[in-house]
C-alpha cells in the first residue's frame, strides 16, 4: 500500500542482487512509495544476479559500479543526479563479501589479503560512497544514508568469521560521518542490525539454516522478514525519520534483548532427556 512517503524523493540503491536481496526489496517499496531512483551493483554481480527485471520492474536505470573504486562511484553519483535531475535524498549501502566465509577459513586460519578485502567491499565502501558524495555535494539537505548491518558486530559467532569485524567497522563509519554530515548538510546517516534473512549472502554462511531458527525461537516476536526490513529503510529514507541519526537499529523482533525463551528451553529440555 502507497502512503506516497517518498514523493519527490530520488537516490541510489546498491546491492540488489535477486529477489531474496534485501535491497530488491527497498527497491519496490520505495518505487510503490513515489520514489524515483538509480540500482548500482559490482559489475561482476550484475552477471550473476537479476537486477535488469528490478530495472524494467521499478522504471530505474542501472549504473554499474565497484564500490571499492573511487573512480566508478564518481561516476555513480554524478550519473544518478545528471539522471534523477538534481540531488540526492537518500542512499542504500546493501554490500557485504567475504573470501574468507566463502571458502570456508575458520577465524584462526583468515587470509589477511581477503581480510583487508572483506573490509573494504563490506565496510569502507561505505565511507567511499559518502565521501564522494560529500565531494560533490551530492545530497539535498535532510537526506539520508542507511547500510544494513548485523549483531555480529557486537557479538561473536561461529563462522561470521571476518565479517564481524567490517560489520563493526561499518556502524563506526555511520557514526562518524553521520556526525560530519549531519553538521555539513543535516544529513542523517544510520545503519540498521537485521535478524538473520534467507538471502544469497546470508545463507551461504556455514550453519545458517540452524542459527535462523535459533534467532526465530529466542526473538519474541520472531525474525524479521526482508519484506519488514524494507519498510524500515522506506521509513529512514523519509521525512518522518528526519532526527534520527548515528544510530545502529536494531529490527529483529527484539533478539538482540533477550535472554532465553520458552521455546529455547523446551528445546534444550527435551535433548537432554
Amino acid at each position: 500500500m502507497s502512503n506516497n512517503l517518498l514523493a519527490g524523493k530520488v537516490g541510489i540503491i546498491s546491492g540488489a542482487l535477486n529477489e531474496e536481496s534485501i535491497a530488491w526489496k527497498v527497491a519496490l517499496k520505495a518505487h510503490e512509495q513515489g520514489a524515483r531512483f538509480v540500482l548500482t551493483n559490482a559489475p561482476l554481480a550484475m552477471r550473476m544476479g537479476e537486477i535488469n527485471k528490478l530495472s524494467e520492474q521499478c522504471n530505474a536505470p542501472i549504473i554499474p559500479a565497484d564500490a571499492t573504486s573511487m573512480e566508478d562511484l564518481e561516476k555513480l553519483f554524478s550519473g544518478a543526479q545528471e539522471h534523477l535531475g538534481g540531488k540526492l535524498d537518500f542512499v542504500l549501502h546493501s554490500i557485504g563479501m567475504s573470501a574468507n566465509i566463502r571458502k570456508g577459513k575458520h577465524y584462526g586460519e583468515l587470509n589477511y589479503e581477503w581480510f583487508q578485502k572483506t573490509l573494504d567491499v563490506s565496510a569502507l565502501s561505505f565511507h567511499k560512497m559518502l565521501a564522494v558524495a560529500e565531494k560533490q555535494d551530492a545530497f539535498n539537505e535532510w537526506g539520508s544514508a542507511v547500510a544494513l548491518s548485523y549483531i555480529a558486530a557486537q557479538r561473536a559467532f561461529l563462522d561470521y568469521t571476518d565479517m564481524s569485524q567490517a560489520k563493526a567497522m561499518l556502524e563506526s563509519i555511520a557514526r562518524s560521518y553521520g556526525q560530519r554530515l549531519g553538521k555539513l548538510k543535516k544529513v542523517r546517516v544510520n545503519t540498521i542490525s537485521q535478524s538473520p534473512t534467507k538471502t544469497t549472502a546470508g545463507t551461504g554462511i556455514s550453519g545458517f539454516n540452524a542459527f535462523y531458527d535459533y534467532a526465530d525461537k529466542l526473538s519474541p516476536l520472531g525474525n524479521a522478514p526482508a519484506e519488514a526490513c524494507a519498510d524500515y529503510c522506506i521509513s529512514l529514507f523519509s521525512d518522518l525519520t528526519r532526527y534520527v541519526t548515528m544510530q545502529n537499529l536494531m529490527h529483529d523482533g527484539g533478539f538482540s534483548t533477550t535472554g532465553i525463551s520458552e521455546e529455547i528451553v523446551e528445546v534444550i529440555t527435551q535433548a537432554g532427556a
